[in-house]
């Protein structure tokens, strides 16, 4: 299971589940041959650069998310404990700083450097074992212990504010190179993503019939048996919302971030089409394999095979390659023209 900006949200959903099935790895079983592989369409897994690389200019004092001021001395071993924060300081261009990433960071300039972290756990002795001179982490990053740990060990811990909509996007970039000492290559960065984004929903088609379609987020893990639908603090809203949908989950009344999928709440939901993420859709045995769940193949959907996929490791970001997370959606989701 991925470590991913949404496991926070799912955890508490998780716990229960896991415990009676115990927690394998993800199912190899792919897409049939009647059907498209899931990545179909989907942007390679890197991040794009600035073109020039920026020279930060240290020290200097932010105040992290919870409110403490912290201070970076020195860029030269950065340590980001999330997939969005990679992202981030690989595209302000200091991947060649970054030591350490954590286990759901899969970016293909990434994927070679030490893992710190196992399922959703920092390991403490594993960081400070690189000498990072600066962490960057989430209010969620854990466990909490692990984190006092390395603040105790001198390392200087700035803490950066989650992403749950497009709005969050520009606030993040900012935060990360402000610690970092790059605040001119941050707003670089934010217009570049910005005009990015609006260039993708200026190409949106208009549905035929006038009608937003209506998706319904699903996270689906089929080696744990675990299959939710994403309510109003998914994440997904923001950007259905952004590539034209609704989503459906929030609109049949889902107020939280994840419910049992079950077929009561896929009627109420009557979604047109379903938001996966890749290896989850993988899981369950691809399309096929989703159809079979109670309730999909008798929504509007299922009906019409219209799943949409896009990458774990990318999908709520809420950072530098967000217009490639939508362009990938809006493709997908109007393929047809629909």
């Amino acid at each position: 299971m991925r470590t991913t900006r949404l496991a926070g949200a799912v955890v508490s959903v998780l716990a229960l589940a896991l415990t009676a099935t115990g927690c394998g790895s993800t199912d190899d079983a792919g897409p049939t041959a009647n059907e498209k592989p899931a990545t179909a369409g989907a942007p390679a897994n890197r991040v794009e650069p600035l073109a020039a690389a920026p020279r930060p200019k240290v020290p200097v004092t932010v105040t992290s998310a919870e409110g403490k001021k912290i201070t970076v001395a020195s860029t030269e071993r950065i340590v980001p404990l999330a997939p969005a924060l990679n992202e981030i300081v690989f595209t302000l261009g200091l991947g060649k700083q970054v030591v350490a990433r954590d286990n759901a960071t899969t970016f293909e300039q990434a994927k070679k450097l030490p893992v710190v972290t196992r399922a959703h756990s920092v390991s403490a002795e594993s960081v400070l074992s690189l000498k990072p001179t600066v962490v960057l982490a989430e209010p969620l990053t854990g466990p909490a212990e692990a984190i006092d740990q390395i603040r105790a060990a001198g390392v200087p811990v700035v803490l950066v504010k989650p992403g749950k909509t497009l709005a969050d996007v520009g606030p993040r970039i900012d935060a990360v190179a402000a610690a970092l000492g790059v605040k001119a290559a941050g707003d670089e960065l934010n217009k570049r993503t910005q005009s990015r984004i609006e260039a993708v929903q200026k190409n949106i088609p208009k549905p035929k019939d006038g009608k937003k379609p209506r998706v319904a987020f699903l996270y689906l893990r089929g080696s744990a048996s675990v299959y939710l639908i994403g309510g109003g603090e998914s994440g997904a809203p923001s950007l259905l919302a952004a590539a034209g949908a609704v989503d459906a989950g929030q609109e049949s009344g889902l107020t939280k971030d994840f419910t049992p999928l079950t077929s009561e709440a896929l009627a109420k939901a009557a979604p047109d089409a379903l938001l996966v993420m890749t290896e989850g859709l993988e899981s369950v045995g691809g399309i096929d394999g989703l159809l079979e769940l109670p309730g999909v193949a008798q929504t509007p959907a299922g009906m019409d095979r219209r799943v949409v996929s896009v990458d774990d490791g990318v999908i709520l970001n809420y950072g530098p390659r967000t217009d490639q997370v939508l362009k990938t959606l809006v493709d997908q989701l109007y393929a047809n023209g629909s």
